[in-house]
């Protein structure tokens, strides 16, 4: 596990470095030094995201392909601290990790979960960058958990559904049937994507917003300078 977690680490400092590397060379001291405390934060809440990406949790009320997992709280962090944008970076450091180390579905699930995940991070980061209160880090959380929800469903059906079938050749009456094991009314790509992965995305965006909430005030101020 630790010889996974150096490796892990050193990618996800090289995924840094060659983000923001040229900043870097170009800033003073005392700009070197942000950089680098950047980096290092940076690289640190995405190699604990990507190792949360390794706890799923499969329900039996949701096809078997949906699983939970709280791989987004350490990027929810990384959102409220940093910005919405430092939030997509340390996402897509997440995913990077992914696909070059357990990588599967040719880079399809990375994808999907970065730009869904990206769709969150952004309107939450946003919103609290605008009212920085418990009030407005609600009101974000509420917000992006609806928007991922929508981009997740329609994502699913325009493009990951369809290219998952295309690309990976897994017929896509295979993986409606799964959603017609835990639910009878399941009998089509619509009715997938409205009974299963809408309410999915809604469940997923809950709880990561609820760990959030709980870990953020004890683990911010490592976050700040």
């Amino acid at each position: 596990m630790h010889k996974r977690y150096a490796i892990v680490k050193n990618k996800a400092l090289e995924i840094s470095r060659a983000l923001i590397l040229g900043g870097v060379i170009m800033g003073d001291v005392t700009m070197v030094r942000k950089k680098t405390l950047f980096l290092t934060r940076v690289s640190v809440l995405s190699v604990i995201a990507f190792l949360l990406m390794y706890l799923e949790i499969a329900l039996p009320f949701f096809p078997e392909f949906l699983k939970i997992d709280i791989s987004n709280v350490p990027v929810l962090i990384g959102t409220y601290a940093m910005g919405p944008w430092t939030g997509v970076i340390i996402l897509l450091m997440k995913d990077i990790l992914h696909l070059i180390l357990k990588g599967a579905t040719l880079g399809i699930g990375e994808f999907a979960d970065f730009v869904i995940g990206s769709s969150f991070m952004l309107v939450a980061g946003y919103m609290y960058r605008y009212k920085r209160t418990l009030a407005g880090a609600l009101t974000g959380m509420v917000l992006a958990t609806v928007t991922m929800a929508i981009v997740g469903s329609l994502m699913n059906y325009y493009v990951l559904l369809p290219l998952y079938q295309k690309a990976l050749g897994f017929p896509l009456k295979a993986i409606i049937g799964m959603g017609t094991k835990v639910n009878k009314h399941i009998v089509d790509l619509k009715s997938l994507v409205v009974l299963s992965i809408l309410p999915f995305n809604i469940l997923k965006g809950t709880v990561v917003s609820f760990i959030t909430l709980v870990l953020y005030k004890k683990v911010s101020p490592i976050l700040h300078d």
